[in-house]
């Protein structure tokens, strides 16, 4: 624990110590080549006049539909050959509440998401079902075919604009961990790794919960809340839920960020903790240990847990005097506490290039690296329970397989032959999927298309 305290504190001093050192002007401000793409003109064009006038009265809107395919070619944990398929529609919006209220920044912003075809390649084909996910093939994949409420929440703004709260039922991306965007297909390589703590999710979840986002600085806001710890969100009776029916506690986020320019260069910066008092489970020690064995009884309880997140996503290069094209690198990572959280340690790095050739400015190429630790209680209650059955044999059905770390890489190219469309061939490697040295390395390819409407 002191280690990682100590790690706390050093990327913290990491993101304050270059805020007070570089001069950083926000309003030039630009994510493009971060990943940050405004949507363009969406299919439906302005409606006739219907989308100018809705946006008039402050109204407006994103409406997408996404799919993405996944097909297996040599190695995984089932070597069959498989077309993996799924899709979502979502419609994002916001009502400016400004200008008939006279509300500093006053806001009503929703998002809804229609998820089909539960299709994943990942459970299907790539690792083996007898331990736990650690990564998904297509990363949209999620809580089955459905229709869900992502949020609906009240915010506004004090303080001349430097204090924005926001209220109702929430998901964390409307607040924290923005630093990396989800353009890959991998879902270690999508957005941050805050997720990666089960205490809330990356997209179309909802919990109560207010927070608030304060600018120390034009470039530095620090950003705090506190959220439903609520273990039914995923539930199906949950998706339009305004309940808080399963509520286990209370999530307490803190996270600081840096939105800078460096050499007319973009970047963002973040380092992050949570605390929640919710009830946790250790992953092996049981309500009273026997040497080796996990007790059959139940597993011992606490309180007071913890997950620590940051991330870096700087633009290094610009393509000429065109500042929307270019390269950028960013990297994340997460923590959590090993007694309960399966996934120990999360990292990733990826390159970004937006415009690479001159007759395909809008085109992007990406590349990504993702490496994944899984906790050592999580394998050590997997051994206890082969030695509980006297099974000792991977190839037995009812052996506990015992995982270790593992090592995925995505190559993208994302064509924009229009605006409101863009088509995402890509290929991605597996090592040791599932963290299973048992388990051959993967090859898949993979096909994303995004419709703006």
């Amino acid at each position: 624990m002191k280690k990682l305290c100590s790690l706390h504190l050093t990327l913290l001093a990491l993101l304050l110590i270059p805020a007070l050192n570089v001069r950083a002007e926000n309003k030039e401000w630009d994510g493009t080549v971060l990943g940050f793409e405004a949507p363009g003109v969406g299919f439906t064009g302005d409606m006739a006049g219907i989308r100018p006038l809705l946006q008039e009265h402050g109204f407006n809107y994103n409406l997408n539909y996404l799919n993405e395919f996944a097909y297996n070619f040599p190695g995984g944990y089932d070597q069959s050959e498989h077309l993996a398929y799924i899709d979502q529609f979502s419609l994002t919006f916001i009502q400016d509440l400004e200008k008939y209220t006279g509300i500093p920044d006053g806001k009503i912003e929703g998002n809804i998401v229609n998820r089909n075809h539960d299709d994943n390649l990942t459970t299907r084909r790539i690792q083996d079902r007898r331990v736990n996910i650690n990564d998904s093939a297509q990363e949209s994949h999620g809580t089955g075919s459905i229709t869900r409420l992502g949020w609906l929440t009240f915010s506004r703004s004090f303080d001349d604009r430097r204090l924005q709260w926001r209220i109702g039922m929430m998901n964390k991306l409307q607040t924290f961990d923005q630093t990396t965007p989800c353009d890959f297909q991998l879902l270690t390589l999508c957005g941050g790794k805050s997720p990666n703590s089960f205490f809330w999710s990356n997209w179309n979840i909802h919990t109560w919960g207010t927070t608030v986002a304060y600018k120390i600085t034009p470039e530095v806001t620090f950003k705090t809340g506190i959220l439903e710890q609520n273990s039914h969100a995923t539930d199906r009776s949950h998706s339009w839920s305004w309940s808080t029916k399963g509520s286990k506690g209370f999530l307490l986020p803190l996270e600081l960020e840096w939105k800078t320019t460096i050499h007319t260069l973009p970047g963002i910066y973040n380092v992050g903790t949570q605390f929640t008092n919710a009830v946790q489970y250790d992953l092996y020690r049981g309500k009273s240990q026997k040497e080796g064995l996990t007790d059959p009884e139940g597993y011992r309880s606490y309180n007071r847990t913890w997950f620590m997140w940051a991330g870096a996503n700087q633009q290094v290069t610009r393509r000429g005097d065109d500042a929307n094209r270019g390269m950028s690198l960013s990297w994340n990572i997460g923590v959590g506490d090993r007694r309960s959280n399966f996934l120990h340690l999360v990292t990733a790095a990826s390159l970004r290039y937006r415009g690479l050739f001159d007759a395909r400015p809008e085109d992007w190429i990406g590349l990504g690296v993702s490496y994944i630790d899984i906790s050592h209680h999580y394998s050590r209650n997997q051994r206890a329970k082969n030695a509980l059955s006297g099974v000792d044999e991977y190839s037995h059905a009812l052996y506990h397989p015992i995982p270790g770390h593992a090592v995925n890489a995505e190559l993208y190219y994302r064509f924009r032959p229009v605006s409101w469309l863009e088509l995402q061939p890509g290929i991605q490697y597996w090592h040791r999927p599932g963290g299973l040295s048992e388990t051959q390395d993967a090859w898949v390819g993979e096909f994303k298309t995004s419709v703006t409407f």
